[in-house]
């Protein structure tokens, strides 16, 4: 049968749009839809967004440090509408990019919703298409519990967009984007409490490192409220919101921010169409080459559940374009040692196995831990601490997890990220030669295990 296109992609985030380039620049013809906006959550409501607001959001740390170098500041005054508007210039720049890269590469652009008709067709506004394969990339979209009042909250999608920023916000969960929301607003002057329902946030992440970041935000004046949750929300005369938790207390604020997940974006996609089925969660359910239950449809990125970050989109994109149509260039995406960063305030950098997971693998465990003042904190009053940690085999030497809170942690961890990716061993770490005076250098003279 002649089909319209080779690949029919849906969803133009970061990993459809690596996989319909890739595609259409090994000769296949190649479709991509997409309803919302070009590059995906990462781009638009993502991490490049939040990226720009923690910037922002630093700049007070900066101001504040400055008078130990010897300068004398005015006092400052942040204006929340010029740095919104200078970040939606800037996604548009993004999003224009990615339009420029996927015409170029020869990708038909179709701007619409696409919904699945069956196993080898897609409709986008009343126009079928058939295609060889489709690629299901439409990717999560953030979801708030289903309680009175929860139409008054928002989420990550509208904080980017605030038309002013409130006096006060309580942001609700415990994961990276609850964490880095948290930093955000209470950088930009905003009386900011994180609500947690469980007994200390960011679970996954190494022991320590959760621990030392909970008393660097407690340092600086966090509200943490862990082991609490909200049964209610109301609106008040005045407009303020007040919340009401399931052990009765009641918190008045200005937002009320929920960051407790995403689910996948399956709205009117189709699916009943075909065989595509969902796993136990929810998400589709795919092989270790992405191929859904249904051969001729595949399916990557957040929308199947697995390790939820841009760069493993992207990864995955590229997997599925060389096993398509370049097949002598394939290989697998290793989910192994998948470097990662929380741009809290201070950030966390971290790659490999925690300390309890390398436990749990039943690995005889060394840890090396390294808590200090950074240089550039030491002419001022600032008391923040920078934690590093190695975790490593006690029988091999192979350094199994790196990790650190403490500025520039995203950075640092990305070169360790190569350094574990090759099997570096404690003594490769001691006898590399730091370069001083840095804080990563820490990272290769920790000599004495601490337990």
């Amino acid at each position: 049968m002649a089909y319209d296109f080779d690949l029919f992609v849906i969803g133009a985030g970061s990993g459809g749009v690596r996989a319909a380039r890739f595609a259409a620049g090994f000769g296949a013809k190649v479709a991509v839809a997409e309803s919302r906006y070009l590059g995906g959550t990462c781009v638009n409501v993502g991490c490049v967004p939040k990226k720009l607001l923690v910037y922002g959001a630093h700049v007070a740390d900066e101001l504040e440090q400055a008078a130990g170098f010897g300068w004398t500041l005015e006092e400052g005054h942040f204006d929340w509408g010029t740095l919104i508007a200078n970040k939606n210039r800037e996604i548009e720049r993004l999003n224009g990019i990615y339009r420029n890269l996927l015409v170029n590469s020869g990708v038909t652009l179709l701007q619409g919703h696409a919904r699945l008709t069956g196993a080898n067709e897609v409709e986008v506004e009343g126009q079928r298409y058939t295609a060889e394969h489709i690629l299901i990339a439409t990717g999560g979209w953030p979801q708030v519990p289903d309680i009175p009042g929860k139409e008054l909250a928002i989420t990550s999608n509208e904080a980017f967009y605030l038309k002013d920023l409130p006096r006060r916000v309580l942001v609700v969960g415990g994961g990276y984007i609850a964490v880095e929301f948290a930093g955000i607003f209470q950088g930009l002057g905003v009386a900011t409490t994180l609500l947690y329902r469980g007994d200390l946030f960011l679970r996954g992440f190494d022991g320590s490192v959760r621990t030392h970041l909970k008393e660097e935000l407690e340092k600086r004046g966090l509200d943490l409220q862990f082991n609490a949750d909200i049964q209610r929300i109301d609106k008040l005369e005045d407009g303020s919101l007040k919340a009401t938790l399931k052990d009765g207390r009641e918190l008045v604020t200005d937002c009320v921010f929920y960051a407790t997940g995403r689910r996948p974006m399956l709205d009117n996609l189709g699916l009943e169409n075909t065989g595509v089925e969902l796993d136990a969660r929810g998400y589709i359910r795919v092989d270790q080459q992405y191929q859904t239950t249904a051969p001729s449809i595949l399916a990557i990125g957040d929308v199947i559940g697995r390790v939820q970050l841009t760069p493993v989109a992207l990864a995955e994109g590229m997997a599925v374009a060389r096993r398509l149509f370049k097949p002598e260039q394939y290989r697998p995406v290793d989910y192994q040692n998948i470097p990662t960063a929380v741009f809290s305030q201070p950030p966390i950098g971290t790659v490999g196995l925690t300390e309890e997971q390398a436990l749990e693998a039943g690995h005889k465990v060394q840890v090396f831990e390294s808590r200090f003042r950074a240089m550039k904190l030491t002419l001022t009053d600032i008391q923040e601490k920078t934690l590093m940690k190695l975790v490593v085999d006690a029988e091999t030497d192979k350094v199994l997890g790196c990790h650190m809170v403490g500025p520039d942690a995203g950075e640092i961890i990305q070169g360790l990220g190569v350094a574990l990716k090759a099997g570096a061993t404690k003594q490769q770490f001691d006898e590399t030669i730091g370069v001083h005076p840095t804080a990563a250098e820490e990272f290769v003279t920790m000599r004495t295990a601490t337990r």
